[in-house]
């Protein structure tokens, strides 16, 4: 990116739904720049940082319940969108003038802030681009593709498409997420991480993880770890579930450790199963030892952390959708990470290189390759290694991200350009 004249003092704003989401590094980062003014915007009220001003915009209204089901998630963002801008006029009728937003437009809020800011740049974060074919939908044969979903898909882009109008620019944080969009939008989307602290994300000795009954595992136990926000099949939930009965058979020291909540993220509830875990529990549950499987629900940042360092394999699985910043930071924390051969996992996962990659609906060939790991911890410890180096030379936050970050957010400020994004490549 070539150097442009930025003006001082440069006013910055940031929105995010549930901030600080992506801009946990970058806001705070901003702020501590001289002759930079920060504000941040999120839904709720509590958020606190040195050098930064925080407006809550408050819950907006939710869509309609006669509104055709298809446009039901395009109006609640325009009615979040529309809210926001409401607040966004009186924040700029007291003074608010910002040179720069950034923003996630996920949820609504980037459709409207150029009819409130007319002058300011704009920098989006394109999170995902949702298609019929070719990634999450229609991905799994239990949950086949019908044509009500691929007409619902199609419209689901709405508000992003509408936002993409008001970008100058925006990122995306992997490769294959970018290649989600269309041509002639991805002319003006960076590929950027939001990175990984590879400082706090480190093996440490003597760490301990400890579950919610008081079960303490360290480095060397047989323990192995699955985690996703919500137990589900978006996150190869029911594969993993399906790899335990084998593990358990064959390794009958073996504990398994599996981080996540009952409700769902992304897809649909069970049918006749109060959520996954009841349902694969009813399919499995006479064939499991249940005394070695520990569900501990959600867990703080820094116990994760502790169980990365100490499980001897990370299942992470997922359909070709959003990569979890949980397997990166799994990586970092030095833990051999047995991933599902989908993309995004395949962008950052060479299988024998810096990780292992297995078919997602194998549940056999999950059992074996974890056996596998199990059987030699001591053989695969360079895998292990390699995939903490390979976080570290492409991913780490301070390093590499957050400079690119700072870098691509003053350049648009100035009114440049990036140069664009190669459009080859594996996909």
């Amino acid at each position: 990116m070539a150097a442009l004249p930025l003006k001082r003092p440069l006013r910055v704003m940031f929105i995010h739904q549930n901030f600080p989401g992506q801009y946990a590094h970058l806001a705070p980062a901003m702020a501590k720049r001289d002759g930079v003014q920060v504000w941040c915007v999120g839904e709720k009220p509590g958020y606190e940082a040195p050098g930064i001003t925080y407006l809550a915009y408050g819950p907006p209204k939710g869509a309609g319940e006669q509104t055709h089901r298809y446009l039901r998630p395009f109006e609640g963002s325009l009615r979040r969108g529309q809210h926001l801008a409401n607040a966004l006029v009186k924040a700029r009728d007291a003074g608010v003038r910002p040179d720069i937003i950034v923003c996630h437009p996920g949820w609504g809020e980037g459709l409207f802030l150029k009819d409130v800011f007319p002058q300011a740049r704009t920098l989006y974060y394109w999170e995902f681009f949702y298609n019929a074919v070719g990634q999450d939908m229609g991905f799994d044969p239990a949950q086949p593709l019908t044509l009500d979903d691929a007409a619902r898909v199609r419209v689901l882009n709405s508000a992003q498409l509408v936002s993409l109008q008001v970008a100058d620019w925006g990122v995306s944080p992997t490769r294959w997420q970018w290649s989600r969009y269309p041509a002639w939008a991805r002319r003006r989307i960076s590929v950027l991480h939001e990175g990984v602290d590879t400082e706090r994300c480190a093996p440490r000795a003597g760490a301990v993880f400890r579950t919610p009954e008081g079960r303490e595992f360290r480095r060397g136990d047989p323990v192995i770890s699955y985690v996703a926000r919500n137990l589900e099949p978006y996150r190869g939930f029911p594969s993993f579930m399906r790899a335990l009965p084998r593990l358990q058979r064959e390794r009958p020291d073996l504990h398994t450790v599996i981080v996540g909540g009952n409700e769902v993220s992304y897809g649909k509830k069970p049918a006749g199963a109060e959520n996954w875990k009841a349902l694969m529990m009813e399919e499995l549950g006479g064939q499991l030892d249940l005394s070695r499987i520990h569900f501990t629900g959600r867990v703080a940042h820094d116990a994760l952390h502790d169980l990365f360092r100490v499980t001897q394999a990370h299942v992470y699985l997922t359909y070709p959708f959003v990569l979890s910043w949980s397997m990166l930071e799994a990586m970092a924390c030095g833990a051999l990470v047995v991933g599902s051969d989908t993309a995004p996992v395949s962008e950052a996962i060479r299988h024998g290189h810096n990780g292992l990659l297995v078919p997602f609906f194998d549940p056999d060939a999950i059992a074996r390759t974890v056996l596998a790991v199990l059987a030699d911890p001591e053989a695969h410890a360079p895998l292990a290694a390699a995939g903490r180096q390979s976080v570290i030379d492409r991913y780490d936050l301070k390093t590499i991200c957050l400079p690119r970050q700072v870098e691509l957010l003053e350049t648009i400020a100035a009114g440049g350009e990036p140069a664009p994004e190669p459009d080859a490549g594996r996909w």
